[in-house]
């Protein structure tokens, strides 16, 4: 069961499909644990092989896994984090200087009992796994809720919304009555419409529990230094180019397992 002290405005965990393969590794190889290539006329040394535990059978984080890459990484992830064309709002590139350069995309090794296509959230350590074949997931940085706003259980992916409109809960709003200088009356209430100003980013995913919407949400980010960090509302926050790459490949209904911090 799910379990929250409080019903937060969203959560960025990303549903994805079991489609999902090995292509990124196909194309992104200097990305991968364990690639021993070429990655930059500096010889980027990338991440060490090593394996990331997956999840224990109680829902519990696993250890954290060490990642360090110089000072020539942006150039490899400048296609990964470039601006995004063709969407309704302006979405600049990355800049690589305010992420640290764990919590960049990468494909991991990461063996787990939960089949391909689940959605593994390891609050503890700031990470979002897309389980994929073989023992490997594609990793993703993310944002969580800070103290007494966190939460873990299963739910899955109800629907889904692109520069979706933020309905921020009453409780949030008493908690910060300045937000009510950003809202005004949307079609299902008092909101933030869409936008490049609005917190939920680019995308969001719905998360629910059978029949009821935990609020909780799945989004991106307009402030992508808050990645690897626990400042939300209960959020699980994306980099803008992440959960645009994870929206593309999601599916309604996906399994979403929220670890424990221990």
């Amino acid at each position: 069961m799910l379990h929250h002290r409080m019903l937060a405005v969203c959560i960025a965990v990303v549903s994805i499909g079991a489609d999902a393969s090995a292509q990124d590794c196909d194309r992104y190889q200097w990305a991968c644990e364990g690639w021993s290539g070429p990655r930059s006329p500096s010889n980027l040394p990338g991440v060490p092989l090593q394996i990331t535990p997956g999840p224990q059978s109680d829902l519990r984080s696993a250890p954290a896994q060490a990642a360090t890459l110089d000072a020539g990484f942006d150039g490899r992830y400048a296609s990964l984090y470039a601006p995004v064309n063709g969407e309704p709002f302006a979405i600049p590139a990355v800049r690589m200087s305010e992420v640290d350069p764990a919590y960049l995309r990468k494909s991991v090794y990461y063996p787990t009992s939960e089949p391909a296509g689940t959605i593994i959230i390891d609050p503890q350590n700031h990470f979002l796994y897309l389980i994929q074949e073989s023992g490997r997931a594609l990793r993703y940085g993310v944002g969580v809720g800070r103290d007494g706003f966190g939460w873990s259980g299963v739910a899955t992916v109800h629907n889904k919304q692109g520069w979706p409109d933020w309905y921020p809960p009453r409780e949030m709003v008493q908690r910060q009555p300045e937000l009510r200088r950003q809202l005004g009356e949307l079609r299902g209430g008092l909101g933030m419409p869409g936008g490049p100003r609005n917190p939920l980013g680019a995308r969001a995913m719905y998360l629910w529990q059978g029949n009821r919407d935990t609020l909780f949400r799945i989004h991106g980010t307009i402030e992508p230094w808050t990645i690897g960090k626990s400042v939300s509302s209960g959020c699980i926050r994306m980099i803008n180019q992440d959960v645009i790459d994870l929206y593309e490949r999601a599916s309604v209904g996906t399994r979403v397992v929220v670890l424990l911090s221990r």
